[in-house]
């Protein structure tokens, strides 16, 4: 098998990508991406093509594979309990896959790692960690300073409180207000790294001592950019991303999870799109739902109060069967 990508096809630059990397960083990725040699492990050409480059999201956030293992056959052969990965036609490979996600059957696709590198905000970073299911290292302010980077939303994404979700966004704001929350923004997360950064004392000022690393990180603002290596195993980066790139999470987080799809149909073509199909796109219907959609093609006229179903149960279901 081919081992990793052959130097001469080099990588996008850091400029390319429009994001940020420090010369240190670009450095080992150049170093990562020029190594190559022989493998007998399962390779991903697709996902080759894409390891250690930096895609974009958000305004200095990215998201990059650094390592996989396994692929669309290591799900089947898994399934199979097989020796080698098989002389059956992708067809029966894609039809059983599609049955594995359709019936839930996930223990097979948990022989699948994928590790990430990840440059994100601080409060997407804290929705992120929810998902304990996978083996986290964040860099540490304790023992490095966090660079003066912080997310500022674009203008399409400044919206008002939604007055029917709790958890979501409105209209978006405009004209002035809009104007005033980004320069709100803007001020205090640089006032607070400017104050970060003057705690520390790293020029040595006279008479200063500073204060240290752990202590003055707590001044610093939830948009401030952080960075993290995140790994684990396809089973659940497939319950991250129900949940993450669904068209309801919030728009930051969603920004990465639609990235990951992105290395997910490069890396597992056949089990990307069997969960497009039977999980990101679908919706799950309890047993009283289905009750009234039995009555429904019968030819009988429901309502919501003669539905046995609350008024957000209707109106999810109602919502499901009218999407376009």
């Amino acid at each position: 098998m081919a081992g990793r990508r052959a130097a001469d096809q080099g990588p996008r630059t850091a400029r390319d990508c429009g994001v940020t990397l420090t010369a240190t960083q670009q450095a080992e990725i150049a170093a990562a991406r020029a190594a190559s040699g022989a493998t007998h492990r399962p390779s991903v050409a697709a996902l080759e093509a894409m390891l250690f480059t930096p895609l974009p999201v958000l305004d200095h956030g990215f998201v990059r594979v650094i390592d996989y293992m396994g692929d669309d056959a290591a799900v089947v052969q898994a399934a199979r309990v097989s020796y080698g990965r098989g002389t059956r036609r992708t067809s029966e490979d894609a039809g059983l896959i599609r049955y594995l996600m359709r019936h839930l059957h996930t223990t097979p696709f948990e022989m699948c790692e994928i590790k990430y590198h990840v440059k994100l905000p601080i409060f997407v970073a804290r929705q992120w960690i929810r998902h304990r299911t996978a083996n986290v290292n964040e860099y540490s302010a304790r023992y490095s300073i966090l660079d003066r980077e912080f997310y500022l939303p674009a203008p399409a994404h400044l919206a008002a409180q939604s007055t029917n979700n709790r958890q979501g966004r409105g209209e978006v704001l405009e004209g002035e207000e809009a104007a005033e929350v980004l320069a709100l923004l803007a001020r205090d997360a640089g006032q607070c790294h400017d104050d970060y950064a003057l705690m520390l004392n790293e020029d040595g000022a006279a008479g200063r001592r500073g204060l240290a690393r752990e202590l003055a990180r707590m001044n610093l603002t939830l948009n401030t950019y952080t960075q993290w290596y995140w790994k684990t195993d396809l089973h659940n980066l497939l319950h991250f991303l129900s949940l993450r790139a669904d068209p309801h999470a919030q728009y930051e987080i969603r920004a990465y999870a639609e990235a990951m799809m992105t290395t997910l149909d490069a890396w597992v073509p056949l089990t990307a799109a069997a969960f497009r199909d039977y999980r990101l796109g679908a919706f799950t219907f309890s047993a009283g739902m289905l009750a009234v959609l039995r009555r429904m093609l019968a030819g009988e006229v429901v309502t919501q109060a003669e539905s046995g179903l609350s008024k957000r149960e209707w109106v999810e279901m109602m919502a499901a069967l009218e999407r376009g």
